[in-house]
């Protein structure tokens, strides 16, 4: 990042690789992936010891996570630019060269949430309230690897805090802009905007009434992801698409409206939430 003045910021990747010694490469879209999942089982380990829950269970359910959300959205973006793969499918497997969606992830980690939840025989929403504020952190500094990677950027920009852009890492079209808006950046903000949110209502800051109900934390990252994606997406040069519509503006409409009703039924109809266990069932990995 290079500082003009006091109000402009050109923002410039140093490049993908963090370390090299000779064939052994450290690429910072792998590291900043690492340090999501890192940073995020510690505080979900912290949050699951104010909500009764063994920690050890956290860290079970990040290993069925990170199994099941990373090829999944590495599959999901695929599908969706298989003309880009389909000459060489080997580059597929090259998943430190970016093209990952997180969407795909989270609908991996929603299926093994499910399943993991079933085997042990604790409530979904409770191990998702838990889970949801570690995922938009992870969220958020994930999307500095597409900062390195000189990806996932937005439309032609002269606004101070512009991102350039190598030539060779330009879409079609835009050959002769050099600077475009840092969507990077502006999901990594909004993530922590909405990181803070889900703290304060964890934690009771924010206090909700009737008290906070199982479900409403997973719900409320729902509903505030999808709001800054769907913005944010609407600036980038690069989705993926169904006809004219972007999908990741799609799928974020669903989830913004999944999430509304979720709490609709929470606050509203005074129902709880579909879950794998009934209420009465006590999980041998819940403290007491």
């Amino acid at each position: 990042m290079i500082i003009h003045d006091l109000f402009v910021f050109q923002f410039t990747s140093p490049g993908s690789t963090a370390l090299q010694l000779g064939p052994f490469v450290i690429r910072w879209y792998g590291l900043l992936m690492a340090l999501a999942v890192l940073i995020g089982v510690s505080l979900s380990r912290y949050l699951a010891r104010s909500r009764g829950v063994k920690p050890e269970l956290i860290e079970s359910l990040v290993i069925w996570l990170v199994i099941a959300a990373i090829p999944c959205a590495r599959l999901y973006y695929v599908l969706f630019e298989w003309r880009q793969y389909a000459q060489n499918p080997l580059l597929i497997f090259q998943i430190w060269k970016g093209g990952i969606a997180i969407h795909g992830a989270i609908l991996g980690g929603l299926v093994a949430g499910v399943i993991f939840a079933k085997i042990k025989r604790v409530s979904f929403w409770q191990l998702a309230d838990i889970v949801a504020p570690s995922l938009i952190l992870g969220q958020a500094i994930g999307r500095w690897g597409n900062f390195f990677n000189s990806e996932a950027f937005g439309s032609p920009t002269n606004l101070p805090w512009k991102l350039f852009i190598p030539l060779e890492r330009r879409p079609p079209g835009y050959e002769q802009f050099a600077y475009f808006h840092p969507t990077f950046l502006y999901e990594s903000l909004w993530n922590l905007m909405v990181l803070g949110l889900l703290l304060a209502l964890f934690f009771q800051v924010i206090k909700v009434k009737p008290q906070l109900k199982l479900g409403t934390i997973f719900l409320v990252y729902w509903v505030g992801y999808g709001l800054g994606r769907f913005w944010i997406e609407g600036l980038r040069t690069d989705s993926l698409w169904i006809g004219p519509l972007r999908i990741a503006q799609i799928v974020s409409l669903v989830g913004i409206a999944l999430g509304l009703f979720g709490l609709y039924l929470l606050y509203w109809r005074q129902q709880s939430l579909p879950d794998v266990v009934v209420q009465q069932e006590v999980s041998q990995e819940v403290e007491h």
